[in-house]
């Protein structure tokens, strides 16, 4: 597919494109400018976006310290509010990897084949919202203006699990007036991984010291990630020591006009 005009409208032809968009909950309770973002990208785009009312917690919590059983019935309701939903597109790789990596496991736990089947058929139509532009539309240029340095942080659940590569960076750089710095050991954890940060408190802020230097040495004005729960723990260590840096959410880059006049 063609890229689109340089003022990011819509090409024809996309206009039949329809998505389900998955918000985390703690997008939805904290960040939910983030979502809003994808919607304003999406639509740009010409994508239909459907904001299925019924979605809640995908279970991540819940797996991640232990409680598998209790998280089925969340597998259940994301089926249910999901299951029609032609292609399903969250701003949370981890929240993706989640679904993806461990819904049929979970399903498999509840012995009824008939979830098991709706899980196998639907994790494959879940994606990231860097594989959806890229992989999806064919976009790289989605028509963004934001004149400001950065640095990127590429998160660990889309590096080691949903192996989004440079997809994040490919968008980032053609966004007109951005200027993209090195950050010193990107691909290096920050510490939150979700309770990880809870249970195992002096590590992770050890982590977090080490991510808010590099962030710092970087000189970046703003720093930007796909995830809002690594940037909530990054953004809250740079607030803290008063840098001055603000975080970002990778999709409201996108979703920026700033600086590209009337």
């Amino acid at each position: 597919m063609a890229e689109p005009q340089s003022n990011g409208r819509a090409l024809a032809g996309d206009h039949a494109r329809r998505v389900a968009l998955f918000v985390p909950c703690y997008v939805d309770t904290l960040f939910p400018e983030a979502a809003r973002a994808v919607v304003h990208v999406l639509e740009r785009l010409g994508v239909a976006v459907a904001f299925p009312r019924e979605q809640t917690c995908c279970g991540q919590m819940h797996v991640n310290t232990g409680y598998q059983r209790e998280a089925v019935p969340l597998v259940r309701n994301f089926v249910r509010a999901f299951g029609s939903a032609e292609t399903v597109v969250a701003p949370s790789a981890s929240c993706v990897a989640l679904v993806r990596d461990h819904y049929v496991h979970l399903a498999a736990t509840a012995d009824d084949p008939t979830l098991e089947r709706e899980v196998a058929a639907l994790v494959p139509r879940v994606v990231e919202l860097t594989e959806y532009l890229i992989d999806h539309l064919g976009v790289e240029d989605v028509g963004a203006s934001f004149p400001h340095t950065v640095a990127f942080h590429p998160t660990c659940h889309s590096v080691r699990m949903l192996h989004v590569g440079d997809r994040p960076l490919r968008l980032l750089r053609r966004v007109r007036g951005v200027r993209i710095l090195d950050l010193p050991r990107a691909e290096q954890c920050c510490g939150f991984g979700g309770t990880f940060a809870v249970k195992n408190a002096e590590t992770s802020a050890a982590m977090l010291a080490d991510k808010v230097s590099d962030v710092i040495s970087s000189r970046a004005e703003v720093l930007v990630a796909a995830d809002n729960s690594c940037l909530m723990h990054i953004g809250g260590g740079l607030a803290r020591q008063r840098t001055g840096v603000r975080t970002m959410h990778l999709a409201e880059v996108l979703a920026s006009s700033e600086g590209s006049g009337p």
